[in-house]
């Protein structure tokens, strides 16, 4: 059954919880979803198994990307494509909305997701370190929500939802990472101030995950990770392919009232 179409901030039509989840006729774009056990692709696999077309895009992995593309359209039979995005840049922000808008129609939902972590605290790194991590993981999200936003007021309906951290709400230890912490939190409201600033046409929310298993940690010595998971009430690192549900609530129907929200998936490590 395709998904009903929601304008701004209407009640549903569905009743049945599977019409408000499906995303068929849908189509969803998600920043950084090259790697292949990452949050990107998981949102992406849990938006195409719902049957959303989804836009993928990449920094510099175009071989990672293509295969997920192809895997994406076999596994779920549905249109795929990837896109390369320098996400700190605007003018490539404005032409990745363009050219999804030309290849598929339109966009329903777009998941900003692409991200940089930081090598450092505020002392030990480098002025530019802190640029690079502020400009990718805050301007770039408010440069992905400026140029999809306005697409989403024309057609007077869409959710725009950003990959923050729970380390927007916390500081993380042993590593000192003050620039991804802050970048984080402004992320989170990112999110609130945009949901009432685009009130009266798309929905705005955040994700807020906890340490993941992505691979990207796989340098960390045993002793720290040992650390973070003691610091966990589940007592592990998260997979990703356990936020792919959030991610399509959110920008299904059935978050239909959800705006302004932060949804924190840690294992427990922020109720501490």
């Amino acid at each position: 059954m395709t998904a009903q179409k929601t304008t701004g901030n209407a009640v549903p039509k569905a009743d049945k919880l599977s019409d408000l989840f499906s995303l068929k006729g849908k189509v969803v774009v998600i920043t950084g979803a090259s790697g292949p056990r990452g949050m990107g692709i998981e949102a992406a696999r849990g938006c195409a198994e719902m049957g959303a077309d989804v836009a993928i895009t990449y920094a510099s992995r175009k071989e990672g990307a293509e295969k997920n593309v192809a895997e994406l359209e076999k596994e779920y039979g549905v249109k795929a494509k990837c896109y390369k995005l320098q996400i700190d840049d605007y003018s490539d922000c404005q032409r990745l909305v363009s050219d999804v808008i030309k290849d598929f129609g339109k966009i329903d939902a777009f998941i900003a997701n692409a991200g940089a972590t930081a090598n450092g605290g505020v002392l030990d790194d480098s002025k530019e370190e802190w640029d690079r991590v502020v400009q990718t993981d805050l301007s770039g999200t408010a440069y992905c929500a400026k140029a999809v936003g306005p697409h989403f007021k024309e057609r007077g309906t869409g959710s725009f939802v950003i990959t923050a951290s729970m380390s927007g709400h916390i500081a993380n230890y042993p590593q000192e990472q003050t620039s991804y912490n802050v970048a984080k939190a402004g992320c989170i409201h990112m999110a609130r101030s945009l949901a009432n600033e685009w009130r009266g046409f798309a929905r705005v929310n955040s994700i807020s995950p906890g340490y993941i298993d992505t691979g990207l940690s796989d340098f960390i010595d045993q002793k720290t990770q040992d650390l973070w998971n003691s610091m966990i009430p589940l007592n592990r690192p998260g997979n990703a392919k356990e936020l792919k549900g959030a991610y399509v609530y959110l920008v299904s129907d059935a978050s239909s009232y959800t705006t302004g929200a932060d949804i924190v998936i840690d294992g427990g490590y922020t109720c501490r």
